[in-house]
């Protein structure tokens, strides 16, 4: 078998391997443009659900959900550029206060 790197890494980005973590803080994995919003404050969003699209290295990669809960805030708009780690969006997880 013969790997694409890039297409590889494009791959575990968009599954959010880099970018998920129990917290439920959404950080972005690697530098690029918001393009698009799929959620916003006070929603209620499942494990999993998109969150925001980014894109980078000419792909757009929807990011998604790390946890259970409600939106508490969105850092970023369409049209804004990110650098890497840098909070996107924040989810208060089902059953904490």
């Amino acid at each position: 078998w013969v790997i694409d790197e890039r297409r590889e890494r494009a791959r575990a980005l968009a599954g959010g391997d880099a970018v998920r973590s129990q917290s439920g803080e959404l950080h972005a994995p690697m530098p690029g443009l918001v393009v698009k919003m799929l959620a916003s404050t006070g929603d209620r969003v499942d494990k999993g659900a998109g969150l925001v699209v980014v894109e980078a290295m000419k792909m757009e990669n929807e990011f998604r959900s790390p946890v259970a809960g409600i939106v508490r805030e969105v850092r970023v708009q369409p049209g804004q550029t990110v650098e890497k780690g840098e909070l996107l969006v924040s989810i208060e997880k089902d059953g904490q206060v």
